[in-house]
């Protein structure tokens, strides 16, 4: 009976969420509603040996096999709907009533799998705690807009997520590593936590002794070839393969995509502008490259003056630089609860360090700490924090004036219904103990018991520094959106675009550095 009222009430979630996402079917929409329509288009009506081939228009495919399936599958209903939505030449730009309704309500029904993932992660958990993972993640206002204003099928994506790390915390290593590979088969850059969960399933899952343990890895090792030889024989099969790599692996797009993600490089550019508008100051001969991060450039050349260039190579060492303190702790103390937390920090990883970054990829580990903010009152006050943070990153994907009130408006009911769950939650009564590891040099380490300040007070609320920083955002988009335009008009254009990125890689570089200390903490 328990089980059957938490369905029905998350179904009531759900619905509240769709009625949302129905008012904002005629709103604005990104050029990547005309590239999945393409891929609709392109995988109905051209045989699988040709879908990464295919040049008819210049959003070719790049997403990996199963996705185009997916596509494949969802056009069989567009066809009946309107040819012309799957019409390859005839199709391209179609922007018909038809086309933007069926594909908005697609994005919103394959939502489902993201809502059977959040069922599974919540259904055996207290009520506070379920009722605030659904207000974070079905609710999601960065998923909103990012899927259902701008276009994508982030939320099918994260229910394969969502569910793998269900699996994985219930001991079920062995579906959550095979729904892991199912993932990768549908976007290969969900890979950043791969090591992660090798890791992880090799001590926890395939560590049993020689025999049983090499018997469970080549299990294990079968599963996801199968997985993989299943997305990916037909091409080979075809003789694709390599066109396949080369279409899902563009390295030419430069390090930096047409918006500057509030990453580790934005200190990094930025540095080498300063640099080189102060050696040019002393009379050094500077070349500014033709390529402009500002400008929404990508490319081969290198955009930078002064510093060196970065590679893909550079990129990925300093991913696993990162993740090295994670591979440590999943291999020496392997918990099954810690296992969305060490995700999302991988995802947190590839984010702030990672080649050609797109600022919705905050959404990778955004929505698995969700998971984490209910575990106490310190991942509560972080979420909190970095939710806003995050979603505020996401505002220039939406720059058109009448989709303004929109985002402002999500975004404030968001930090009030996360203000509210927390407080509710981290009650006078109900606020832990948070627990402080400490470890001394020759002696054994223990845990100790610590209240925290906010606990001592009996609710949830965040430090000056928080609210210094809140305010500070705030100041941000007041300059951008109304005292720029009056003050300055047109010129320097880029400068809004940069102060969003580089005060929000702020934040996010803060919580990297808070998710790397509890991890290196936690035993």
């Amino acid at each position: 009976m328990e089980s059957s009222s938490s369905t029905r009430q998350l179904l009531w979630f759900f619905a509240i969420a769709v009625c949302v996402k129905l008012l904002l079917i005629p709103a604005y929409h990104s050029t990547d509603f005309e590239v999945h329509r393409h891929w609709l288009a392109l995988t109905h009506s051209l045989p699988l040996s040709n879908w990464y081939a295919d040049e008819t228009s210049p959003w070719t495919l790049d997403y990996p096999p199963f996705f185009a399936c997916f596509e494949r599958f969802l056009s069989i209903f567009a066809h009946y709907i309107d040819p012309q939505i799957v019409d390859l030449h005839n199709g391209l730009n179609y922007r018909a009533n038809s086309a933007i309704y069926f594909l908005r309500i697609s994005v919103i029904l394959s939502d489902l799998w993201l809502l059977y993932g959040v069922y599974r992660l919540t259904k055996n958990a207290d009520v506070k705690r379920r009722y605030l993972i659904w207000v974070l993640i079905v609710w999601s206002p960065a998923l909103v807009m990012v899927d259902h204003l701008h276009f994508q099928y982030n939320g099918f994506l994260l229910g394969w997520l969502l569910l793998s790390i269900s699996f994985l915390q219930e001991g079920k290593d062995l579906m959550g590593g095979f729904l892991f590979a199912v993932l990768l088969c549908f976007k290969h850059l969900f890979a950043v936590a791969a090591p992660v969960y090798f890791v992880y399933l090799l001590r926890h899952y395939c560590w049993k002794g020689l025999v049983r343990g090499f018997s469970r890895l080549s299990v294990l090792g079968a599963v996801v070839v199968a997985v993989f030889a299943a997305a990916y024989g037909p091409f080979l099969y075809h003789g694709q393969i390599q066109q396949v790599f080369n279409r899902m692996f563009p390295f030419g797009r430069g390090l930096c995509h047409a918006y500057w993600a509030p990453n580790f490089w934005v200190f990094y550019i930025i540095l080498d502008k300063v640099f080189s508008f102060f050696l040019k100051k002393f009379g050094f001969s500077i070349q500014i490259p033709a390529a402009s991060f500002t400008g929404g450039l990508v490319g081969d050349s290198s955009p930078f003056a002064v510093l060196p260039k970065i590679s893909p190579s550079t990129t990925l060492i300093m991913v696993l630089l990162a993740l090295s303190p994670c591979f440590i702790k999943a291999w020496t103390n392997p918990q099954p609860r810690m296992v969305a937390r060490w995700i999302a920090y991988a995802y947190t990883c590839g984010f702030l360090f990672g080649w050609h970054v797109h600022e919705k990829a905050s959404l990778h580990f955004v929505i698995p700490l969700a998971i984490v903010a209910v575990q106490s009152l310190e991942d509560a006050k972080h979420y909190f924090m970095l939710s806003i943070v995050s979603c505020y990153s996401l505002f220039p994907l939406l720059y058109e004036g009448q989709e303004y009130p929109i985002k402002v408006l999500l975004l404030l009911l968001h930090s009030i219904l996360m203000w509210l769950g927390f407080s509710t939650k981290f009650t006078r009564a109900s606020a832990p103990n948070t627990m402080v590891t400490a470890k001394k040099k020759g002696a054994q380490s223990k845990s100790i018991e610590s209240s925290s300040p906010a606990a001592e007070k009996g609710g949830f609320t965040i430090g000056w520094v928080g609210k210094s920083y809140l305010l500070g955002l705030l100041l941000v988009e007041i300059w951008g959106q109304f005292l720029h335009p009056y003050l300055l008009g047109d010129k320097f254009p880029f400068v809004p675009l940069m102060l969003i990125s580089t005060y929000c890689a702020f934040g996010i570089m803060y919580s990297w550095i808070w998710q790397l200390r509890w991890i290196i903490s936690t035993t």
